[in-house]
């Protein structure tokens, strides 16, 4: 069974001739899949906790599960007001690049919603001692988190349809996972945080311009005005290569400044994967999509994603080696905010 475990981890789908499991229905059902995104943001939180010299494992780890369950509520409950409120069809793009939980027969509508409250009361355990330990601000975190995960398609707000939906998972994978991971390891958030946040949440709002421009046209059907239908294609695909340079600029920034160490421009070992991205973005989708590729009609969301997972993991290494091996340099202008 791990060969399916694995499989839908790499793909989001597991092969019509390999049979079904528990695990694997429920690794397609969260959508593992994009779980690195969450747990690379729950490692930043922890490496910039090692660095303050602060760091304790059991608040850390308790912090990345509530994050990951936290995920896998938020994907559900996607699907589920999609559904609701009619969006999701066997005809729209979530149902054809991975298997919807109710259109594929996973499960019922009353089951998937018994998993979002089971998840969300595991979640509130997990929130409500790390509360007890920390203080206030984790429920601040937690709150800020919850508002946009459910407002993201839930009425009367439903941020994916006003164009503020990148905005809000920019906020959750940078300065909130981040941040809140941060403030749950160690106790205390200092203002450089935040700026350490921005690189990878700058990668995480890439993957989802990429998913939303990929289904522009029938979100524009909808009447759904993400930021690439209110942008149009063109601006959008443009608008996605220009953040991903602007990780590099703000990664530079943030070593010259001394914000963080210098190892974390080994992020630009990951310029030639950029490359191939601009180069894929700076092209019209195919008409096929190529052999063995698992996520079609999906195509420019791929290629973000995995820009995401090569400048992300060269991005986690960077501090991991800003601690074993750090490099003193000359200090930086914001140094006071040590």
């Amino acid at each position: 069974m791990w060969r399916n475990w694995l499989e839908v981890y790499r793909t989001c789908n597991l092969s019509a001739d390999r049979p079904m499991d528990p695990v694997s229905k429920w690794l397609l059902i969260v959508r593992c899949c994009v779980f690195p995104m969450t747990l690379i943001s729950a490692a930043i939180g922890g490496l910039l906790a090692a660095a303050a010299g602060r760091f304790e494992l059991g608040p850390f780890a308790l912090s990345t599960m509530g994050l990951l369950l936290a995920h896998a509520a938020n994907n559900m409950i996607n699907d589920y007001f999609d559904l609701e409120t009619g969006l999701d069809t066997a005809e729209y793009v979530r149902a054809q690049y991975a298997p919807h939980p109710v259109l594929s027969g996973l499960v019922t509508r009353p089951q998937l919603l018994r998993a979002i409250l089971l998840v969300n009361v595991l979640d509130a355990g997990i929130a409500l001692y790390l509360t007890a330990l920390r203080g206030w601000p984790i429920l601040a975190f937690v709150l800020a988190g919850l508002f946009i995960s459910v407002f993201y398609v839930a009425p009367p707000i439903r941020l994916k349809r006003i164009g503020l939906g990148e905005l809000g998972v920019f906020l959750v994978w940078g300065p909130l996972m981040i941040g809140g991971t941060f403030y749950a390891t160690t106790g205390t958030l200092p203002p450089w945080v935040w700026l350490a946040s921005l690189p990878y949440a700058l990668l995480v709002a890439t993957v989802l311009i990429g998913k939303h421009i990929d289904k522009l046209e029938q979100d524009r059907a909808r009447g759904i005005y993400t930021l690439p239908v209110l942008l149009g294609e063109p601006t959008a695909r443009a608008l996605n290569i220009g953040m991903m340079i602007a990780f590099y600029v703000v990664v530079l920034g943030l070593a010259l400044t001394r914000v963080l160490g210098p190892w974390v421009l080994l992020t630009l070992f990951s310029l030639p994967r950029l490359r191939e991205v601009i180069r894929t973005y700076t092209r019209p989708r195919p008409p096929a999509p190529p052999p063995n590729y698992p996520v079609w009609p999906l195509w420019y969301v791929s290629w973000a994603f995995l820009f995401n997972r090569r400048a992300g993991a060269l991005f986690l290494v960077g501090l991991l080696l800003n601690l074993v091996f750090p490099i003193p340099l000359p200090g930086g202008f914001i140094e006071g905010l040590f």
